[in-house]
């Protein structure tokens, strides 16, 4: 899970007031002694003019600490989020073969029962000798739209593999290149399976529609 930006109440530290360089004190080169103390507390307050404006430096140097260390936390975050986000990009993506997968089946479906319902209705009337035996035509168009819903499904099924097997190999590259966390988070696609059973039935239809054999004859 991504982690949580961190707080950051890191405040600039202010400005140190600008003092000015104490002058050079004028001495009497007759003196020698105070001529040194007088040299020696002018060089203590050099020292502490250089000593608070170190002090500031590193104060301004800790604060540009703080803030790199932040800025890194926000750009990790950042690529959690970004890996996420493609995660779930795959996932719509899935889902959406997954519907595409589903109106074909819906199609197949259609066609298949619409046309095994023609061909058992023909058939029953032909054995009540209400139309003619010798009259084919409703029973063949039947048995074609059995046929076009199989060749729809198989097309369908096979788009749907190809689909499916592209993402996985993409999502494993990703995930080699540290886009992605994990490398298949596919499960197992149901509409593929619906589609395989529904593709068996369309089998034992057509067998029992041309051969007039079968579990469906």
């Amino acid at each position: 899970m991504p982690r949580p930006a961190p707080d950051f109440h890191t405040q600039r530290p202010e400005h140190l007031p600008v003092t000015p360089v104490p002058p050079l004190p004028e001495v009497d080169p007759g003196d020698a002694e105070r001529a040194s103390t007088t040299y020696s507390h002018y060089r203590t307050g050099l020292s502490n003019h250089r000593t608070g404006l170190s002090e500031h430096r590193t104060s301004l140097s800790e604060y540009r600490t703080d803030l790199s260390t932040h800025r890194t936390d926000l750009s990790e975050n950042r690529t959690e989020m970004s890996m996420r986000r493609t995660g779930m990009s795959y996932q719509r993506t899935r889902l959406s073969v997954e519907r595409t997968m589903m109106s074909v089946i819906r199609t197949s479906l259609s066609l298949i029962g619409f046309g095994f319902t023609i061909f058992q209705f023909f058939g029953h009337l032909q054995t009540s000798q209400m139309i003619s035996a010798s009259s084919h035509a409703p029973r063949n168009f039947g048995t074609a739209l059995v046929a076009m819903g199989l060749v729809l499904l198989t097309m369908g099924i096979v788009y749907h593999l190809r689909m499916m097997l592209e993402l996985r190999r993409q999502r494993v590259g990703m995930h080699e290149q540290g886009l992605v966390h994990a490398e298949s988070g596919f499960p197992v696609s149901m509409a593929l399976i619906t589609a395989a059973m529904l593709w068996v039935l369309g089998m034992l239809a057509i067998v029992s529609m041309v051969f007039g054999m079968g579990t469906l004859g």
